[in-house]
C-alpha cells in the first residue's frame, strides 16, 4: 500500500491544464485528494496460498522410524495436480494398468504418472508438489483390479476399485 498524498492528483493538474481539486460541500473548501494505492494480484494471492498450504512435519517411515515431511496442504480445489498414479513396479503389467488408469483420468482431472525410485519417495514428492491423492497399482490390483490410495493430509490409505477412481476423486474434489 502507498500513500500518495496528492502528488499523482497534482502533477496530472499541471500537465494537463484541468483542474483536479474537490469541493467540499460542507466546509466549502476546494482540494486535491489524497491518494492510497493498493495492490493485490495474482502473485500476491499465490504467495499467500504457499505460504499458508507449506508445512513441515513429523512423518513415519516404512522402517518404524519417523523423519521430517514437507506437504504442501492446498485445499484440493487448488491443488495443481490432483491425483499421481503409481505403478509399485514395472513389470507384471502393473505399469500397462497405470499408464492406462491416467490416461483414463486425464480426461476429468490433471494426474501425473510416476514410476521413478521407491513408492515411500514418491509419495514424498508428490506431496511436496501439493498432490491430494496417489493411487497405487501393486499385485493386489492383478487379482481384483482394485487400487490402494493415498490421501496426502491423513497419508491414510484404504483400497478401491479401479473403476471407481473417477467417482472417488470427483466426489473428494466435490466435482
Amino acid at each position: 500500500i502507498h500513500r500518495r498524498t496528492d502528488f499523482d492528483l497534482s502533477r496530472h493538474e499541471e500537465s494537463s491544464g484541468k483542474s483536479m481539486k474537490y469541493f467540499d460541500d460542507q466546509t466549502n473548501e476546494k482540494f486535491t485528494p489524497f491518494v492510497i494505492e493498493t495492490s493485490s494480484g495474482a502473485s500476491r494471492s499465490f504467495m499467500a496460498f504457499l505460504v499458508a498450504a507449506y508445512d513441515e512435519e513429523s512423518a513415519p517411515t516404512a522402517e518404524g522410524g519417523e523423519e521430517m515431511r514437507t506437504v504442501l496442504h492446498f485445499h484440493l480445489r487448488l491443488a495443481p495436480i490432483k491425483a499421481a498414479i503409481l505403478p509399485l513396479v514395472n513389470r507384471d503389467g502393473m505399469d500397462e494398468i497405470a499408464h492406462t488408469m491416467t490416461t483414463d483420468l486425464q480426461k476429468y482431472f490433471r494426474v501425473f504418472y510416476d514410476d521413478s525410485g521407491a513408492v515411500g519417495r514418491r509419495y514424498r514428492r508428490q506431496d511436496e508438489i501439493g498432490t491430494p491423492f496417489c493411487f497405487t497399482i501393486d499385485s493386489q490390483t492383478l487379482h481384483d483390479q482394485s487400487v490402494t490410495v493415498r490421501e496426502r493430509d491423513s497419508m491414510n490409505q484404504e483400497r478401491i476399485a479401479i473403476s471407481a477412481a473417477r467417482n472417488y476423486l470427483m466426489d473428494k474434489l466435490g466435482s
